[in-house]
């Protein structure tokens, strides 16, 4: 199931973009064994299993990294893999024994995927590091919040999510097309910090041109126009506006019942306070939901602003069949989509203490040694 199915991953777990990583590949149809720590068989988030989404879909086995006999044993795994994902600091995986020079003895066709925030090399490379230090690094950071406040963390979606674990995917299954070419493998280097930096190409690219300020919340859609920001409705919920071209300007005014022609201009920037003012006394008047059905089929671009719950209600989610159900927890279904290898939710997140002998077995693994490992305590009794 999915355009990636008959591809075995191993995934070293970890916490994060890491195991996203490994969500979206599984997701595709790809077999991926996550390898998780013997001491908890889990991550060791304090939620129940099956809220741990970032493991759905996947195998996966604990094992004890502290033994020669673990090690060895998840040789043989990537030995029989087509990838390897990887989000240690640098140089823990070769201190395992299982760094790429290791695996590609073992399986020299082996793409190896490797994520950090700093990169592998350089002068941060060892340091710790979240999603916001990241994105505080490479501009992103500055750039997001409202004029005259400080900058707004957008979650961990920018360097974890989008800098690390979709550039990561991408250059793997780049690497792997490649690879069923030249029979030889290689190392896929995704540091969250290059990641990011590419996600501001346009961004880089306008304030070169001296067509972005530094000053956030001053520029076209950052929320410094009041065509693209978010309003406050009647009972104190919120419309997002993104009405940039003209003529999709110009249904956004006509839907407000206000006139073009009594406004500022769209572009005045010395008169965009005054028009802001005038679009949110006039959005205050009316409820969310009541100004979603008065623009509601058309191109004024405005939408509501939506919760996570109240997200997976909407009709047109519901309509795109936008989220999915496993074990009772909704979540989003795979995406992309694709046209004949379709794709779908394959298995909420496993134990690995249950799941280790069977994933073992189906990999290669002789039972007896799996048997003996177990009574060594390398694997879960």
């Amino acid at each position: 199931m999915g355009p990636l199915s008959g591809v075995r991953i191993v995934e070293m777990s970890n916490i994060g973009p890491g195991p996203y990583a490994g969500m979206l590949l599984a997701d595709l149809g790809a077999e991926v064994v996550s390898v998780q720590r013997l001491a908890t068989g889990d991550l060791g988030f304090d939620i129940e299993r099956r809220f741990d989404l970032l493991n759905r879909s996947k195998r996966a086995v604990a094992v004890d990294l502290k033994a020669p006999e673990g090690v060895a044993l998840v040789r043989d795994l990537v030995a029989g893999a087509d990838m390897l994902v990887e989000g240690f600091r640098p140089g823990v995986m070769e201190r395992l024994g299982l760094g790429p020079d290791a695996c590609f003895e073992l399986n020299p066709a082996l793409v190896y995927g490797r994520m950090t925030g700093w990169g592998q090399e350089g002068p941060m490379s060892a340091m710790a590091g979240h999603d916001i230090n990241y994105i505080a690094l490479t501009g992103a950071l500055a750039a997001i919040g409202p004029r005259g406040g400080a900058p707004v963390a957008p979650l961990n979606l920018v360097g974890d999510f989008g800098g690390g674990s979709l550039f990561l995917v991408m250059g793997m299954l780049a690497a792997l097309v490649e690879a069923r070419t030249s029979g030889q493998g290689q190392v896929v280097d995704a540091a969250m910090v290059d990641g990011v930096a590419s996600l501001m190409s346009m961004h880089s690219g306008y304030r070169q041109a001296d067509f972005w300020n530094l000053e956030r919340g001053t520029n076209s859609v950052d929320g410094g126009s009041p065509w693209y920001t978010c309003y406050e409705t009647k009972d104190g919920k919120w419309l997002a506006v993104g009405a940039v071209e003209k003529r999709f300007y110009a249904l956004f005014v006509e839907g407000l019942g206000l006139s073009l022609k009594d406004l500022p201009g769209q572009y005045d920037t010395a008169r965009w306070d005054e028009l802001r003012g005038i679009f949110a006394a006039r959005i205050a008047e009316r409820s969310r939901d009541e100004w979603e059905a008065v623009f509601a089929g058309t191109d004024a671009c405005v939408s509501p602003v939506l919760d996570m719950d109240e997200a997976v209600q909407h009709p047109a989610a519901i309509a795109r069949n936008v989220y999915g159900q496993q074990e009772g927890v909704i979540q989003p279904n795979p995406a992309p989509r694709f046209s004949r290898t379709k794709t779908g939710l394959k298995g909420a997140p496993p134990d690995a203490k249950v799941d280790s002998a069977a994933v073992l077995a189906d990999w290669g693994i002789a039972s007896d040694r799996v048997e003996a490992l177990r009574a060594q305590g390398v694997l879960p009794g």
